[in-house]
């Protein structure tokens, strides 16, 4: 069950990853896997840094959305899929820090 609760925290990072090498990025896309490794070590430093690594990814997002809205209303095309699409995208992945919130996550960051 455990398991099931790392599943939108790794999702998140994994379209990241892919967000980065889209973007050619590959240094990024590395620390993102470093991160996903992170999720299974069990010390509360994990744990916080998996969480700052998926805010920081909402921000990463959100700043995308920003310039490519920008983009689209500069050449005249419609920005409402793009900005639900990614705005979509941002909120899941800074609402899947709320995972670390749960007690059996608690229980398994705490027993480290």
């Amino acid at each position: 069950m455990t398991g099931l609760l790392f599943l939108p925290v790794v999702l998140s990072l994994i379209v990241l990853g892919a967000h980065f090498l889209r973007e050619g990025n590959l240094i990024m896309v590395a620390v993102a896997l470093v991160i996903i490794g992170l999720v299974f070590v069990r010390r509360r430093w994990a744990a916080y840094t998996v969480q700052t690594a998926l805010l920081l990814g909402a921000a990463e997002w959100v700043r995308t959305l920003v310039e490519r809205v920008a983009a689209r209303f500069e050449a005249g095309q419609p920005v409402l899929r793009l900005v639900l699409i990614l705005g979509g995208v941002a909120l899941v992945t800074a609402l899947s820090t709320l995972v670390f919130r749960t007690a059996r996550l608690k229980r398994w960051y705490e027993h480290s």
